[in-house]
């Protein structure tokens, strides 16, 4: 019997190829970090570039790492818009740090997966502790913390963070009811206002309500949600029999950075038996900053509470800090246990299995880059960065306030300011507004977005990329300034040009007017026999004599010897 052919082994890294290869890593994602500001903020490919530039087929054999690096230049940093770059003002922050990077680097080093609490201890309970500090630091109800009846969950997403506290409200409105039959369709109803982000609409389809679910509350003149307006809404919806199950609230709405009035709709939805709900993904984050912790004043009437730390807060995507009063409430949505899953902590009932929390089963390390984060910058470092946008879009808005070409439209209490350009009568607003932006974005310097308030068109100038000092806030200003002169007098000589174009036409028109009328007076006038008279009439007239002639010609004919006529 022969032997069998060896099977040939796979070329994986050894652990001293990866220190090497680890270190041309870290120093090209060092050297990008000095470079980014030095490259256009939003991406110049068109789509298909990025695929034009890779090979129709995948490599048969390995490549050389330093063949990866080049084509990192070659093919992927041309396709990227760089949301580090210190000219980076659109959306909101997509913050990361040193700190982060290393963090998650060692979260990929290690492997694990923490999905439940034997699959590895550590991943767990760091996850519950860091986030029962950052409970601590944005001064959340104690409720919140893990030594209580809820506790904290790193999500991969406020948009996942959202449909999980609406499966939570869902399984408690129905006790338990919705597990084991589902949803009813039209029974239970869901409130948010115009200015909530799509993410709850897409959450209530995804939870099977349905998009007629949802009842949208009018907001004032700041675009927060009216209190008066969420309470008649409710009252009208129970005495139709529906059953009101989650409202989401929102502190700093996407758009504008609205902030909905949670002291007065938490009392409005304890009354009604309604979840509560905080979407905090942009804003939650500044309450590590004391003086800024009033802007979500009555968090602790809410049942489930989100903010992003992959937003503001100096850590990479993704990073959804998540809590609920009520875990019991969470996990009796989500929980499901197999056979294959059970361990003696979980049936013994001391562990949490975050799991059970979540959507997906299997879940990274995330606390990790969390922790190293925070263990790099303390509390004090956090509230320096936030207070530092803070203060420089204050200023930004102090600028446009003093100028006469652009307003700013709604308050602007965090890092996320919002103009409107003042465009000259006769100019198409939306069209100028939309015209500068892209104009902006087009130069390569800055990178911002729009939004509509009040139904025209805005711009967004969000500031928190680590890398933004106040010179690059100036600069954008600049750049807006020009901007918007460069169009003004663009259209100010669009507008004397058909002025112009419109005088010469009207006065071409009188000229022919007045040539029309000299004609008219220079034409002979015909008598009205002469209009009146026929063909035959006319050829007899003829043949007369004209009368002015009759005198000479009877001298004429006397001179002649002839009778007189």
């Amino acid at each position: 019997m022969s032997e069998p052919e060896p099977t040939p082994s796979a070329p994986h890294m050894t652990p001293e190829q990866f220190r090497r290869h680890g270190h041309e890593v870290v120093d090209w994602i060092a050297d990008y970090w000095t470079r980014v500001g030095s490259l256009p903020v939003r991406s110049p490919a068109i789509p298909g570039d990025v695929r034009a530039a890779l090979p129709d087929a995948p490599p048969e054999q390995g490549e050389s790492f330093d063949a990866v690096l080049a084509d990192l230049d070659r093919v992927v940093v041309p396709g990227l818009t760089h949301w580090q770059h210190p000219g980076f003002f659109g959306y909101f922050p997509a913050n990361t740090s040193g700190p982060s990077v290393l963090g998650d680097l060692v979260s990929a080093g290690l492997g694990v997966q923490g999905m439940s609490w034997v699959t590895s201890p550590a991943a767990t309970e760091l996850e519950q502790h860091v986030l029962d500090w950052f409970a601590g630091l944005l001064g959340l109800p104690e409720t919140f913390l893990s030594t209580g009846p809820g506790g904290g969950v790193v999500q991969d997403s406020s948009s996942g963070a959202n449909l999980v506290a609406l499966l939570a409200a869902l399984h408690r409105a129905s006790g338990g009811g919705t597990v084991r039959s589902g949803v009813r369709p039209d029974e239970y109803t869901v409130y948010v206002s115009a200015e909530t982000h799509s993410s709850m609409e897409k959450a209530v389809r995804i939870a099977g309500l349905g998009s007629d679910a949802v009842r949208i509350v009018e907001v004032d003149g700041d675009l927060a949600m009216r209190p008066q307006s969420l309470r008649a809404r409710l009252e009208r919806d129970v005495a139709r029999g529906y059953r009101p199950v989650l409202l989401c609230a929102t502190v700093g709405t996407t758009s504008t950075t609205a902030l909905d009035p949670l002291a007065e709709l938490g009392p409005i939805c304890r009354d009604a038996g309604v979840w509560l709900h905080v979407d905090a993904a942009y804003a939650g984050v500044s309450a590590v900053v004391p003086e800024l912790r009033a802007l979500q004043a009555g968090v602790e009437w809410a049942d489930s509470y989100t903010t992003d730390a992959h937003k503001w807060l100096l850590t990479g995507f993704d990073a959804t800090l998540f809590w609920v009063a009520d875990r019991a409430a969470l996990t009796g949505a989500l929980a499901i246990l197999p056979e294959y899953l059970r361990n003696a902590a979980t049936d013994a009932g001391a562990v949490v299995d975050y799991r059970d929390w979540q959507i997906e089963l299997g879940r990274r390390f995330r606390a990790l880059k969390l922790w190293f984060v925070l263990r790099w910058y303390g509390a004090e470092g956090l509230r320096a960065h936030i207070r530092s946008g803070v203060a420089l879009a204050q200023e930004l808005a102090g600028w446009a306030e003093a100028d006469d070409r652009f307003d700013v439209v709604v308050p602007h209490p965090l890092s996320l300011v919002c103009l409107r350009p003042r465009w000259a009568e006769g100019v198409d607003a939306d069209v100028a507004t939309m015209t500068l932006l892209e104009r902006l974005n087009d130069g390569g310097e800055v990178f911002l977005t729009h939004t509509t308030v009040g139904g025209q068109a805005v711009l967004r100038v969000a500031i928190g990329a680590p890398a933004t000092t106040r010179a690059h806030v100036e600069r954008a200003w600049t750049l807006l300034c020009e901007g918007y002169d460069w169009l003004a007098a663009d259209f100010a000589e669009s507008a004397a040009e058909r002025a112009r174009e419109e005088a010469e036409r009207r006065a071409a028109e009188q000229r022919a007017r007045e040539e029309a009328a000299s004609a008219t007076a220079l034409r002979p006038v015909e008598t009205p026999a002469a209009q009146d008279e026929t063909a035959a009439q006319a050829h007899a007239q003829q043949d007369l004599t004209p009368p002015e002639t009759a005198p000479q010609a009877e001298a004429d004919h006397a001179e002649a010897g002839g009778a007189p006529l």
